[in-house]
């Protein structure tokens, strides 16, 4: 088997909230330090209020990027009435992933239990762009990055991984 070589990404981080600031912003900072740490580029990170449309504005933006290669959003994946990511994000998707937020859930389940099932991440592709929205917790955002995200990220994991799928990387 050929050994890949480890390419790089250009990721974007938005963390959707309505209370949140650059100085807590906890998980979209846990985020940007993961995967720097990685070896992956933070391209932009930004905070938006849960607003279905600010959200919509702000990941379409970088989906028509050709220099983004992922976004990964935290925040407005619960139940309540001003959690809105699902659906500010499905719409823009071109292939939703549906085993990320099964497998995600799964996971969590192992730390969490029943609640588990409250949260609505999810993962897809949007114009050659991979978008995972993730829950606002820190513990949730360890657990994805560290337990999915990561490895579908690095173009060495194998057997196969999504960062080999993206056309603009080579």
């Amino acid at each position: 088997m050929e050994k890949r070589s480890f390419i790089a990404l250009n990721i974007a981080v938005l963390t959707v909230s309505d209370t949140r600031t650059e100085e807590t912003d906890t998980s979209g900072q846990l985020l940007a330090d993961a995967l720097t740490r990685a070896g992956h580029t933070l391209a932009d990170k930004k905070i938006v209020n849960d607003n279905i449309y600010q959200v919509r504005a702000a990941v379409s933006n970088w989906i028509a990027a050709a220099d983004i290669h992922a976004v990964i959003t935290t925040g407005g994946t619960g139940l309540t009435a001003e959690d809105g990511t699902p659906e500010a994000i499905r719409p823009l998707m071109d292939k939703e992933i549906e085993g990320f937020g099964e497998l995600f859930r799964s996971i969590s389940y192992e730390q969490i239990q029943t609640s588990s099932l409250q949260s609505r991440c999810l993962a897809g592709i949007a114009n050659g762009t991979f978008i995972f929205c993730l829950p606002g917790s820190n513990n949730a955002c360890k657990t994805a990055w560290e337990e999915l995200i990561k490895a579908q990220l690095d173009h060495r994991t194998a057997p196969c991984n999504l960062a080999m799928l993206l056309p603009r990387v080579k």
